[in-house]
């Protein structure tokens, strides 16, 4: 009896209402002349995505699609597979089944690629389905330190190292490892580093551009000592294990000085670690060059002279508010001008301007050292954070008494730190008259150049868009993320700000004084033509800057200002 004749990926894709027949030919006839993959072919005219031509693939074999990107990648699948053959013939080792070794490919009809890493496994392999650039993501993930942190790993394996000391060499495997996780954390231009223990090994991630990143899996026997050495380098109490800690330490690395804040916290499975990283050369940016123009600039820019009052800036942790402070700060640095400024920590330095580190320790909080500036005679005092009740007293009695005050507060829009504010105790004629101009904002990531490809949203999305902008652009220049290797195949590359201005009005200082809710705070400040935060991460959006998904995905609706196209 003959065997039945499987079907072709482009019959399934037609079947499935993926592609049409024309379009079949189309991508029939370019495949004569390159030579390329068929669904490759398909993802690149636009006629098809990864995900569909994937799905197909897995139908029309009859294998298991998979998500890698939310799949726990063995360690013991990855020893098997050397990284050189895995690059080349583009597939990660996912897990063990047994005496057979799971493997995903963007092309499982690729039988040399399957023998390849049968033949180098000593196994027989299993193959799944995934999407391509998942799996060229995957890869940067499991292999992304490379062969040099292995061979640091089997140091530390054989050595068998449980602790480190300040007597400790550089050339121990644990300071070795150290100094690769924050070269690595450097070269892809990481803010922060997670070294996060579990049940069996320990992970460790990089947040780059706002997104966390799987770059490495150790063995649990590690754990102590890329612990102790990060201890031992923030002069933390290497013995305690049982409470968290903050520290603290600078280093040189590829010729760029940083500056890293380190915090530990005890977790069932072992100390996690948090290292925030600071370049110290980063260089001073423009209002313009952190994400704010046009109309918000300007609304911004119409407050910054005023002689007295407080600015504030609002946001979470990590969305740039400093940044915009500092960059505030040099447009009005002059000599004429007497500028200090209290951080924790101080991140620029600014020619001219005295900047004061908080040192709780020795008993420099926000709230004295703001009671030691005001004997200074500033004329501008950047406050690095309104924390409690006691320094945003202080503040709005030194913006009563003549002074232009620049600081920061948590909260998630420009109507919520007026109402955070009066929830600290601060009354609410001294909020209406001290306060001049609320700026809050967020960071989205910006296309990469490299990839980026024209999109067009439907009909009924773009008529949503253009009704959240109150001046939409006459000829928008929407993009889509694709995702290459210049950006660990993310489609993004840096991060901008999207920002929201609030200045207090005849209209806004009403609604403060009769302890208006945040939300009629907010719509009054749109009816006085605010943009909000959504709306100038669109206007970006319609100018190609980003994405129309990762403003969403930042930005949270009012649900009595606007509905999302169902």
């Amino acid at each position: 009896m003959a065997k039945p004749q499987r079907k072709r990926i482009g019959d399934i894709l037609i079947e499935s209402g993926v592609i049409t027949p024309a379009q079949l030919q189309d991508a029939l006839s370019r495949q004569r002349k390159t030579r390329e993959r068929l669904g490759r072919i398909l993802v690149e005219m636009k006629a098809a995505t990864e995900r569909q031509i994937a799905q197909a693939l897995a139908d029309q074999l009859g294998l298991r699609l998979v998500n890698v990107a939310g799949v726990r990648v063995d360690p013991a699948a990855v020893k098997l597979v050397p990284e050189v053959l895995a690059r080349k013939r583009r597939l990660v080792p996912v897990a063990l089944d047994g005496d057979a070794l799971v493997v995903a490919v963007a092309d499982p009809l690729d039988v040399y690629a399957l023998d390849d890493v049968g033949i180098a496994a000593r196994r027989s392999v299993t193959p799944v389905v995934a999407e391509e650039s998942e799996i060229a993501a995957a890869i940067e993930r499991v292999y992304g330190m490379g062969a040099a942190a292995q061979a640091v790993l089997g140091d530390l394996d054989e050595e068998g190292q449980g602790a480190a000391s300040a007597e400790d060499g550089e050339d121990t495997p644990a300071v070795r490892l150290v100094n690769m996780l924050l070269s690595q954390a450097m070269k892809d231009r990481a803010s922060d580093v997670h070294i996060e223990p579990g049940e069996d090994d320990v992970r460790v991630r990089l947040r780059i551009d706002g997104v966390l990143y799987v770059v490495m899996t150790v063995p649990k026997s590690v754990h102590p000592a890329l612990v102790s050495r990060v201890k031992v380098l923030s002069q933390m109490n290497i013995a305690e294990r049982r409470l968290p800690q903050d520290g603290a330490f600078e280093t040189q690395l590829d010729g760029k000085a940083l500056d890293i804040r380190v915090a530990t916290a005890p977790t069932i499975y072992g100390e996690r670690v948090a290292l925030r990283l600071l370049d110290k050369a980063r260089g001073l940016l423009t209002l313009e060059q952190v994400g704010m123009y046009g109309d918000v600039r300007r609304r911004y820019e119409s407050v910054m002279h005023q002689p007295y009052g407080i600015v504030l800036v609002s946001g979470p942790t990590g969305s740039g508010k400093t940044t915009t402070l500092i960059s505030t700060l040099a447009l009005l640095n002059s000599a004429d001008r007497n500028i200090i400024t209290v951080e924790d920590p101080v991140e620029y330095q600014l020619p001219g301007v005295s900047h004061i580190q908080v040192n709780p320790r020795s008993g420099l909080t926000f709230a004295s050292g703001l009671r030691s500036i005001l004997r200074h005679d500033p004329d501008i005092i950047m406050i690095g954070e309104i924390r409690d009740r006691e320094t945003s007293e202080i503040a709005i009695q030194a913006s009563l008494t003549g002074h232009l005050v620049l600081t920061t507060i948590h909260t998630n829009d420009a109507a919520g730190a007026l109402t955070r504010l009066a929830d600290m105790g601060i009354e609410p004629y001294l909020i209406a008259s001290g306060v001049v101009c609320v700026l809050s904002q967020r960071l989205v990531r910006l296309l990469c150049p490299h990839c980026k490809q024209p999109d067009q949203p439907v009909p009924e999305v773009m008529a949503w868009l253009m009704s959240l902008v109150p001046e939409p652009l006459p000829a928008p220049q929407f993009h889509r993320a694709v995702g290459c290797p210049q950006c660990r195949h993310s489609g993004y590359i840096g991060r901008t700000g999207i920002f929201e201005v609030l200045p207090i009005t005849e209209g806004i200082r009403w609604h403060v004084l009769a302890r208006s809710s945040a939300s009629h705070i907010a719509e009054a400040a749109r009816q006085e033509g605010m943009t909000d935060m959504r709306a100038d991460g669109m206007l970006k959006a319609m100018r190609g800057v980003t994405t129309v998904e990762e403003v969403l995905r930042i930005t949270r609706t009012d649900p009595a200002a606007t509905t999302e196209p169902g």
